[in-house]
Parts: C-alpha cells; structure tokens; sequence
C-alpha cells in the first residue's frame, strides 16, 4: 500500500510522526507492505514553494492509495491567488472524496459525559454551505456590498443519492439503523430534496429502520441519550458539527477519527485543527489521526480484499483503547504521557499482542 504523508501546521507534524510510529508497529506485526512517500502541504509547503498546495501533489495522492493529512491552519489561508490554498478542500475536491466517515465512541477507563455510545456520522463532503468547494469556478460567499453578504448552498439529487448509500451500507455492517438529519421544516427545497434522496435509496435496504431528525433537536438528543442512534447521515455543515460534538462527548475531540472517503479514494485526516497554541509542547493528542489512518486502513483493505489490513486497523483501535484505559494516553484523555511516548507506549502494546 502506497500512502502520502502530508504532515501539515501546528501540531501536524507531532501527531503525524507520532502516527507513523503506530503504524510501523502494525506494519511489523501484520507484515504490511506499506510504501509512504512523504511531503509538505501548509506553512512549510509555502515557504519551499510559494503556495500552500502544489498542483502536483494532486496526481501524487491520486496515484497513492491513501493519504495521511495533517491539520493545517486553514482558518489563515484567504487567498487562492497568493497561493493560500486550503489543502483539505484540494484534496477532497481533487478526488471527489465525497463521504467524511467520523466515528464516536466511548472507551473504558475514560468517564463517559453522557453514557456509553458508538455511533457513526457519514456527513456529505463535497458540497452544501462550503463555500470554497461548491462552485465550479469562483466562491459560493459574495460580497455584495461592504454591509451585504450572501453564501450559496449547493445541494444536488446525484450527492445525496451517494451519501445516502454509503450510510446504507456502513448500517449494514453495524445495527441497521440510519438517522436522517436535516432542517427540511426550513429548508424545503434543499434539505427537502436531501431526505427524499435518503429515503429512496434505504428502500433498497427494507432490513434498516430510518428514522429523520431536525438538526437543531438532533444537537439535544445526542447529548442527552446518544445511544439511540447508529449511523447519522447528514449534509455537509449539520455533519461537520454534529461530528464534533458527538467526537467530544466521546472524551475529546483529539479521539475523533475521520476518513474521507470516494469511489476510488481516500484520506486520513484528524478531525480536530492544527492547534497553533499547543504546538511543539510534546502535548497534543495523536489518537484522532492514528484512528483516521485505522480507518484507511480497513477501507483499503476491504477494497482489495486484503484482511491483514483489516486486522491491522482494528488492532491500532483496541490499542488506543487498551492504552486510555491503562493512563498510557494523553492528559486531555486522563492520561499522563506527552505526544511522542503515548505513540510508543501504543507501538509497543501492538509489538507484544
């Protein structure tokens, strides 16, 4: 398996390196293949190369099986012109990575804030309120006047109808339940036309039970019993929250795994951001990207049929379990141990499994 490694802003270049020693102990015990090729992207990618993205890297991560991004400061990055290219959006757009898997789970030894859970949000990648990704060619927001702002959201039948499948048939290797999140009693036309779409294509699932929320209660009902959903499909913003609250309730956001995932593609990339405050004091949590990449992991191993990938993802999931429950974590998790030896500590419970 052939992975580019993009170490990215802040506390990427920590969380990454800290990842790869993870994913050098499942290589060793599984005898992966992995082939990783690395480069820059963020900061580092400007100051080598005048922009935060080169074009080439796009054919590089097409060419790739998986890639592993790092957080990048992207809140900074305004003006595609000078080069301040948000490389999430590059490379989600690049290669139609359509589906944001985010799972959110709770783990022993760490108090739960709201009960046990383990639910799913598959959350369209691709277009809705995303200004930056929803237009052809310019910018969904426009200026209208120094006092007068206008977004654009793009939702379209063909999104939603694939969003809608790839949550059918993550429900169908879990509990069997999908929840609809929208605010179509707002939104008629655009949310309308997403819960149609969902509704459609779970009629070709009649062993799931869908049920549909408003995104507004949504917020409520997963604070207050999150254990009664499964898999939670939803467009791109209502995910894009929903995933961080459901990831922070889990025990912290830097638990949040995330893959993005398309028909012939897929990344890794930690949910949270690049923590500029944190940087370079050894203290971020790696748990979010080492569980991004297990998900890569086990969906390149399910694409080619290759089990030992499979089995390699889920033993880097039981281990970050296996270490929050024992204190070999960070401290946002209960733990007492900085960035680099939580990775070691990870690496050797998976060397001696």
């Amino acid at each position: 398996m052939r992975i580019l490694v993009l170490p990215g802003d802040g506390i990427g270049p920590e969380i990454t390196d800290a990842t790869l020693v993870a994913l050098e102990a499942v290589r060793d015990r599984f005898s992966l293949p992995l082939d990783l090729r690395h480069d820059v992207v963020g900061y580092a990618s400007q100051k080598q190369h005048g922009t935060t993205v080169r074009p080439s890297l796009l054919d590089d991560a097409r060419k790739a099986d998986g890639v592993i991004l790092g957080p990048t400061d992207s809140l900074e990055f305004r003006d595609e012109g000078k080069g301040e290219i948000n490389p999430s959006k590059f490379f989600r757009k690049g290669m139609d990575l359509f589906a944001n898997i985010r799972p959110s789970r709770t783990y022993a030894g760490l108090p739960g804030k709201v009960g046990e859970f383990d639910l799913v949000v598959v959350r369209e990648n691709t277009e809705g309120f995303y200004a930056d990704r929803n237009m052809e060619a310019g910018n969904g927001e426009i200026l209208v006047t120094p006092d007068v702002a206008i977004s654009l959201r793009r939702i379209t039948r063909v999104c939603c109808l694939r969003i809608a499948r790839a949550a059918c048939e993550l429900a169908m290797q879990r509990s069997r339940r999908v929840t609809i999140v929208h605010k179509a009693n707002v939104l008629k036309v655009c949310d309308g036309m997403f819960v149609d779409a969902c509704r459609e294509v779970a009629a070709d699932y009649p062993e799931i039970t869908v049920d549909a929320v408003l995104v507004d209660a949504m917020m409520a009902y997963v604070v207050r019993d999150p254990r009664r959903f499964d898999v939670v499909v939803t467009t791109n913003m209502f995910g894009d929250i929903l995933s961080d609250l459901t990831a922070e309730l889990s025990g912290s956001l830097g638990l949040g795994g995330s893959l993005n995932a398309g028909a012939e593609h897929a990344m890794a990339q930690a949910a949270h951001g690049s923590a500029p405050d944190i940087a370079g004091q050894d203290v971020a949590n790696p748990s979010s990207l080492i569980l991004s990449t297990a998900l890569l992991l086990g969906w390149y191993g399910r694409r080619t049929g290759k089990d030992d990938f499979v089995a390699a993802g889920e033993a880097l999931d039981r281990a970050i379990e296996a270490g929050i429950s024992a204190g070999e974590a960070t401290r946002d998790v209960g733990g007492r141990l900085g960035t680099r030896v939580t990775a070691e500590a990870l690496a050797k419970r998976i060397r001696s499994a």
